[in-house]
């Protein structure tokens, strides 16, 4: 997250992933580096102990949302 927050602050577009279980941690991450309406994407969680096809699937299924927020960028 804070990578991605710090290149957005730079002007260059980012797709941050956490697992949902980091959903409010990634919000105050983002209120105190003076984002309130950063927007990242989630995934289930955990992540640790699939198997690489497993990850996979995973990335593939959210590689559409992630191509679509760094067309978009920030802004809803």
């Amino acid at each position: 997250m804070l990578d991605s927050i710090v290149f957005e602050q730079a002007g260059v577009p980012t797709a941050s992933i956490i697992t949902d279980v980091f959903h409010k941690t990634g919000e105050a991450m983002a209120r105190s580096w003076g984002l309130k309406n950063f927007r990242f994407l989630e995934m289930t969680h955990p992540i640790a102990n699939l198997t690489p096809a497993q990850l996979d699937e995973r990335a593939a299924a959210i590689t559409p949302q992630v191509v679509k927020l760094l067309l978009e960028g920030q802004q809803p």
